[in-house]
């Protein structure tokens, strides 16, 4: 099993850069990716409607596409980009930035939701990437549902972290994710969802799944 991560489980922010601006750039409450990118969301529908002319039939298939690639993208970011450890110091250094502070401090209650600084040029370059593949209108459409993904993920992120859930969904998705902070950081990689765990066969067995609960 691989070795535990986390160092503290205060809810507080450690401190990750001596500048006052850089550090405060690593800080985010979580209404704020909502304040965003709603409005983003909503201008990217009214695009493909008003401008490109698409049908709402249209609109809703290339939104719900872009929801569900949301899910790959978390998983495939999170398995490995966010957890890929470069053995140079400097290296070391972007992965505490950008993840590991976010193992060692779990409960860091303004670090766990992406701030700004991080999703805006993350988002940019990734609606660029679309861009090669998909054309203006339809893009528009499928972004939307991208984004829209990973407000959920976000605010999920933060739930995860801070609510006490009974049953349901919630506590399911809520295990599975702690099971990945407290037990092995190694597996569980889905955050919103567990789908892409169980097709790359990175989750957790039922009986690790039990005992969380």
């Amino acid at each position: 099993m691989a070795k535990r991560n986390y160092v503290s489980n205060s809810t507080e922010s450690t401190r990750m850069f001596k500048n006052d601006f850089l550090e405060a750039l690593t800080k985010v409450h979580y209404m704020v990716p909502i304040i965003f990118w709603v409005p983003v969301i909503i201008y990217f529908i009214w695009k493909a409607y008003t401008v490109g002319e698409m049908s709402p039939s249209n609109i809703v298939l290339y939104f719900l596409l872009g929801l569900a690639f949301w899910t790959l993208a978390e998983y495939v970011l999170h398995r490995w980009i966010f957890h890929y450890e470069p053995k140079s110091n400097w290296g070391q250094r972007i992965h505490f930035i950008f993840h590991g502070v976010h193992h060692d401090y779990p409960k860091d209650r303004l670090r766990l939701v992406m701030p700004l600084s991080a999703s805006i040029p993350l988002a940019t370059i990734i609606y660029f990437i679309f861009y090669i593949f998909l054309s203006e209108f339809v893009l528009a459409g499928f972004f939307a549902g991208f984004l829209l993904g990973y407000l959920i993920y976000d605010e999920c992120h933060y739930a995860m972290h801070h609510a006490n859930f009974k049953s349901g969904w919630f506590k399911k998705i809520k295990d599975h994710h702690m099971l990945h902070h407290y037990s092995d950081p190694e597996k569980g990689f889905g955050v919103s969802s567990a789908i892409w765990d169980v097709i790359f066969r990175s989750g957790f067995p039922k009986k690790e799944q039990k005992k969380q609960s």
